[in-house]
């Protein structure tokens, strides 16, 4: 057989799809789980975005649209992206695509040069296809910890520490996956001050959950992007979405804005999908510009989820758990109960939890190396009912209580 690439040999994945298709295979199998392991909403979507969708089949909507997207979603896209952000977009400046998870890889490969050196700054943990379409457009992957001490919050002097001449792109993701964790306004305005330093760093803000802040004792509730800070506008590629917000993950509706790089992310799409489908697009402008009552209500439930989930975790013994900021993602520390079960990591508590307990869940490694003194962690998507997370947590806690070793005397 024919040798396969090296860029095929090194492309990654992302191992919740791993996980689910194991999870699946033990359903199948008659196995009881619980899952926790992907990342979407388990609402349906919105009624009246679908029928926006049946309307467009209905009138022949059926075939190509531009590269960039049709005219009225670029505009939607654009006046929400502004209003949220508090900056003026273009309609011009937004590009639609299949999902926002493309203009990852359209990112790195029109700010980096294959084998070239250059380096993308990506946190760790984070999602895994930052660092896999690093590798497969040839581009150098530096990981920066985010660390439990900062709240999951990069740390501005280790981001300073990781800038070199070859330094070409920054990716930052808030609300973060993940960790849930959230850069303030605060945190923000500290990366900017690095960066301005720095004037050949390309900034890639993957806002896909920037609807999804919740207020409490911590937050305020209001979201910040770095776009919007003094000198950060023009170098800011603002990726978001309608996966996460309006419960449409498999709709595949992203959008990116950068003025000077829409017309080369235009191009990336007609070389590779063409365009985002016709029928999905007038979806998502109805999600945009229709009533927006179901997507506040979804993120209540979410908030509410949160602090339901934080809570039965931290009675979990061994698991401590801070309140995330926002996304709906728990990333609870399991070191103690590694140590109370005899489990080596979190990876095998975590295949311990999904054969011998029925509770599927995703390990720090799944996301990249684990940060170096801040132990072991696991991570739960609490887009699950209540009922799931209530059952699943108990499952959790009795599995922990029946296997702890016993103190030796």
């Amino acid at each position: 057989m024919p040798a396969l690439s090296k860029r095929a040999a090194s492309l990654g994945t992302e191992n919740a799809f791993v996980v689910l298709a194991e999870v699946n295979a033990l359903i199948r199998s008659g196995k009881d789980v619980i899952s926790f392991c992907i990342g979407q909403p388990d609402f349906p979507t919105p009624t009246h975005i679908q029928d926006a969708a049946v309307a467009a089949i209905r009138g022949g909507k059926h075939g190509y649209t531009p590269s960039a997207g049709i005219d009225e979603l670029r505009a939607a896209a654009a006046a929400s992206m502004s209003k949220l952000r508090g900056i003026d977009i273009a309609p011009d400046e937004v590009v639609v695509g299949a999902g926002a998870k493309p203009f990852i890889a359209y990112a790195i490969a029109s700010v980096t040069d294959y084998g070239a050196g250059d380096e993308v700054i990506f946190p760790v943990p984070g999602f895994p296809i930052y660092e896999s379409q690093c590798l497969a457009n040839g581009a150098v992957p530096v990981g920066l910890p985010l660390r439990e001490s900062r709240k999951f919050a990069l740390d501005p002097d280790e981001l300073a520490s990781r800038i070199t001449p070859k330094t070409r792109l920054l990716i930052l993701n808030t609300p973060h996956n993940p960790t849930g964790g959230l850069l303030t306004g605060q945190d923000l305005q500290a990366i900017a001050e690095v960066l301005r330093r720095h004037e050949q760093v390309w900034v890639y803000a993957d806002e896909i959950y920037s609807k999804l802040v919740y207020r409490d004792e911590n937050s305020s509730g209001e979201f910040t992007s770095i776009a919007a800070l003094p000198g950060m506008r023009e170098r800011t590629i603002i990726s978001d979405g309608a996966s996460k917000t309006y419960a449409m993950t498999g709709w595949r509706i992203g959008f990116t804005a950068n003025k000077a790089l829409a017309p080369v992310f235009t191009r990336w799409i007609t070389n590779t999908e063409s365009c985002a489908t016709q029928i999905s697009q007038w979806a998502a402008v109805q999600a945009l510009n229709g009533p927006q009552d179901e997507a506040d209500a979804m993120r209540e439930r979410f908030r509410s989820r949160r602090d339901l989930i934080v809570r039965l975790l931290n009675a979990v013994p061994g698991f401590r758990c801070a309140a995330p900021g926002g996304a709906f993602y728990a990333w609870p520390n399991v070191t103690e109960a590694c140590a109370r079960i005899g489990a080596a990591d979190s990876e095998e508590l975590r295949r311990r939890l999904l054969h011998e307990a029925g509770v599927a869940v995703l390990a720090d490694i799944h996301f990249g190396p684990r940060v170096q003194g801040d132990g072991q962690h696991i991570r739960f998507s609490y887009a699950a009912s209540e009922t799931a997370i209530e059952a699943g947590v108990g499952r959790i806690a009795d599995f922990i209580k029946r296997n702890s070793r016993k103190p030796q005397t």
